[in-house]
């Protein structure tokens, strides 16, 4: 059963990734658990990178706008989506949120995950990108425990690099083990309060921009 569904999600995913690649749009998938700190991420990196980079925003969560009614007050278009007991967003679901949200040629689309590191890993959306967000706060052995997640991410940001001094990470001991996994995976450290390490995730985001603009995102793979 769950191969059918995986098959049937991946006929859609690949018509959205067709879209967005006709039109030039890179659509980014972030992922992470609850609390990671994704939406204070996104609401940051949308005022800095604004009005020189256009931005769309589908968020995911089980219940709720909070999200969305941030990520519109930042200055995106943002559209939510509620998955109700869902613990994932899936292709169908962004194929009708786009029929709903203005998204122009060239854009960049950040697609919200559901806070989780299960589900979510098994369901392509058509993006362009996978990035994985975890905070210090989460253990240096996260990605022993949750290794699907990571297999096909491009990108890991480690966030809330400023509370360093006062939790039990290890920075080096976390990417060891997250290149167990995926031996190809980049890493920003950051911190979305203070801004340490933004201006590297900002170089990445610009970079696959324009190379998704070009239509040459994939040669960069």
């Amino acid at each position: 059963v769950q191969e059918d569904i995986l098959s049937a999600n991946n006929l859609v995913a690949a018509r959205n990734r067709g879209y967005f690649e006709g039109r030039g749009i890179f659509a980014l998938n972030l992922m992470s658990s609850p609390g990671a700190g994704k939406t204070t991420l996104l609401e940051r990196t949308i005022r800095d990178l604004s009005p020189g980079l256009v931005w769309a925003v589908i968020e995911g969560d089980q219940q709720t706008t909070i999200d969305a009614d941030r990520i519109d007050a930042a200055g995106a278009s943002a559209i939510q989506v509620n998955t109700g007991t869902g613990c994932h967003l899936d292709a169908r679901m962004i194929r009708e949120a786009m029929a709903q949200l203005t998204v122009p040629e060239g854009a960049v689309l950040a697609i919200e995950n559901v806070g989780n590191l299960i589900c979510p890993a098994l369901f392509d959306l058509g993006e362009a990108r996978r990035v994985i967000i975890v905070s210090t706060t989460e253990g240096s052995d996260k990605p022993l425990k949750y290794p699907t997640i990571l297999r096909d991410a491009h990108l890991c940001i480690i966030n809330k690099v400023d509370l360093l001094p006062y939790v039990d990470f290890d920075l080096d001991e976390f990417m060891a083990n997250a290149r167990r996994i995926n031996p190809d995976l980049s890493f920003i450290p950051l911190s979305a309060k203070t801004g340490e390490g933004l201006e590297l995730w900002y170089d990445w985001v610009r970079e696959n921009h324009r190379a998704a603009s070009a239509g040459d995102l994939r040669a960069k793979e």
